[in-house]
């Protein structure tokens, strides 16, 4: 799969989890998430570009909600249980698509 639609699909996953995790916790952090998902969709027309600068902030911002997810958030979660575990759940595995689509795709490129 492209790069900008994993991006998009990531993205817009972080933003609807994150926005929902506030909703039903009235937590702050909640939104982290949902502020890293605004940030990638702003980086999306450049990675359709092909911007090997946009593409790569926007693999180190894909990098750090994955590790605050694994690290932070999911041992939280796995405590509490529930929606909140599925969310980060969801949230992770687009994280680590999206990062496998980044590696790929910069393999690809420095064969050519």
């Amino acid at each position: 799969m492209q790069v900008q639609k994993m991006n998009l699909l990531n993205a817009l996953s972080l933003i609807l989890l994150g926005v929902w995790g506030y909703l039903e916790t009235k937590a702050g952090t909640a939104l982290i998430p949902a502020g890293f998902g605004v940030t990638l969709l702003f980086c999306h027309s450049g990675l359709k570009n092909q911007n090997k600068i946009v593409a790569h902030i926007s693999v180190l911002l894909t990098l750090l909600i994955l590790l605050a997810l694994v690290g932070m958030r999911l041992p939280k979660s796995i405590e509490s249980g529930g929606m909140g575990l599925v969310r980060v759940i969801i949230m992770i595995s687009t994280s680590i698509i999206a990062m496998a689509s980044f590696v790929k795709s910069f393999i690809d490129a420095r064969k050519k």
